[in-house]
């Protein structure tokens, strides 16, 4: 968390989905167009990786609906309850909401009602 658009947060932040993740080559990233996402360092990181880099189009949120709605989830179930005094505060509110719930327990519709690590595990070979 950055409490302005950074270019090295987005950097450690997919540094640590390809360590934590491992995606095999081939795997799509998809972003919007933002400066982050389009920078030469960052593309450069993809393609480092093997990763194919997918873009929504300007101006399109139903192209990332994943992300749209994950963040409404995370407004509605999370940040509208809570007054965080600290960026500290949040940041750690966020992490536990995103790593110990929402991709363990909490249970997805559109992944037949199981959580995203259940998912996941069920589809590994």
């Amino acid at each position: 968390m950055s409490a302005k658009p950074d270019q090295h947060v987005a950097l450690q932040a997919l540094h640590m989905a390809m360590m934590h993740r491992r995606p095999q080559p081939g795997v799509i990233h998809h972003s919007d167009q933002g400066a982050l996402y389009t920078s030469i360092a960052y593309q450069r990181l993809l393609t480092q990786h093997g990763l194919v880099s997918s873009m929504s189009r300007k101006g399109n949120c139903y192209d990332n609906a994943v992300v749209e709605s994950f963040f409404s989830t995370l407004k509605n179930e999370l940040v509208h309850d809570q007054r965080f005094h600290t960026r500290e505060e949040a940041h750690a509110a966020v992490f536990e909401f995103i790593e110990a719930f929402y991709n363990r327990q909490r249970l997805h519709q559109t992944l037949g009602y199981v959580s995203p690590m259940q998912f996941e595990t069920r589809r590994l070979p």
